[in-house]
């Protein structure tokens, strides 16, 4: 077992080495206007990644605070049971987010999904309804082929397949996206009407 420990931490160590600096900073830029011109979030996935999409908004919505600061206007579409067994038993698991992005979603706003296969259904519905209606689109996945690659405004793919270890590494860019904000909160300052101090 301690052979097996240390095979898992090498593994991860490895994909951190590699660690993809410069997406994840233009990650960080298209939050950023995302909140100064107000638009929406919509962060998603399933099993292990619907619990990572819930703590990074968690992170991004409540710690995410100061003065002439505006909230992040985020939210996970896979909290609700009722939603999703309300559309997964009247129209389809495969529009699952899809169906809710239907009510919520505006032009401009932004979807940021994580998928280790990268080519779940639902998440894949949700990516092409979300480009031709000309919504932003974020991805994290495996390594494997999928169509995220091409549809995607911001795409990162983890060089692994082991499904813990991809999880793992998604969940570290959320705690670099969200901490990006967090302890450096002055990027997010809003002009103060009349101020003739504003920049």
């Amino acid at each position: 077992m301690k052979d097996w420990i240390k095979s898992y931490v090498k593994g991860q160590e490895s994909i951190l080495v590699d660690f993809p600096t410069k997406e994840v900073e233009e990650i960080i830029d298209t939050l950023k206007r995302a909140n100064l011109e107000e638009k929406q979030i919509f962060v998603f996935g399933n099993g292990g990644s619907a619990a990572s999409a819930s703590h990074f908004i968690t992170d991004l919505g409540k710690s995410v605070y100061g003065q002439n600061i505006k909230k992040f206007k985020c939210r996970a579409l896979n909290e609700s049971d009722a939603w999703m067994t309300a559309i997964g038993n009247d129209f389809s698991y495969e529009e699952l987010f899809t169906k809710q992005l239907e009510n919520f979603a505006n032009t401009g706003d932004i979807i940021f999904v994580m998928s280790v296969s990268g080519n779940s259904p639902n998440i894949l519905n949700a990516a092409q309804w979300s480009k031709k209606n000309n919504m932003k689109i974020i991805a994290l996945t495996g390594n494997r082929e999928t169509p995220l690659s091409t549809i995607a405004d911001h795409f990162i793919s983890i060089p692994d397949g082991h499904y813990g270890r991809v999880e793992d590494a998604h969940m570290f860019i959320c705690h670099v996206l969200a901490y990006a904000f967090i302890e450096n909160i002055n990027i997010l300052k809003h002009p103060v009407p009349g101020n003739k101090n504003n920049s």
